[in-house]
């Protein structure tokens, strides 16, 4: 699974741009969404890498994002009772599921949208509007991108 987390806001954004983030249903700033692995979420995520952060996300940091942050469609709080109704014995093992690919978050009703908190003592290198690879907190992180997403859930 691929997690990308829209860093910045609308202001002054090309038109192009704003339908990619829409697409990709990343409306406002510290929103993530889920996407599966593959070329076409990877190009998707390439056209919109100045204001998003995006990686490959481990089973650890999406469990423990579920067990603060998973809501249905209505926005409803998703419950331990709830899974167990959908036959999951807990945010872990739905973790693991949708990982792998097994299960799609929409067959449940959940939404593949997460609205997160800010991130705990900020982006902590050289803001929002550089890179990564220079420092900044913007596109393509790999594996540490689980790292932000612990710290804004």
């Amino acid at each position: 699974m691929i997690a990308v987390i829209r860093i910045r806001g609308t202001v002054n954004i090309e038109p192009r741009t704003k339908l990619g983030l829409e697409s990709l249903r990343l409306l406002r700033p510290n929103h993530m969404a889920l996407l599966p692995t593959g070329n076409q979420s990877m190009r998707m995520c390439q056209k919109v890498k100045d204001y998003v952060a995006f990686g490959e996300v481990d089973g650890k940091a999406l469990a423990l994002l579920f067990g603060k942050r998973l809501e249905t469609r209505d926005g409803q709080r998703v419950a331990e009772g709830y899974l167990k109704a959908k036959k999951i014995n807990g945010f872990g093992e739905l973790a693991e599921q949708v990982a792998s690919g097994k299960v799609k978050l929409g067959e449940l009703g959940i939404s593949s949208v997460f609205r997160l908190h800010p991130p705990k003592k900020g982006h902590r290198r050289k803001g929002i509007k550089a890179p990564y690879s220079m420092g900044g907190a913007l596109g393509y992180r790999g594996k540490e991108i689980s790292e932000l997403i612990m710290r804004m859930a």
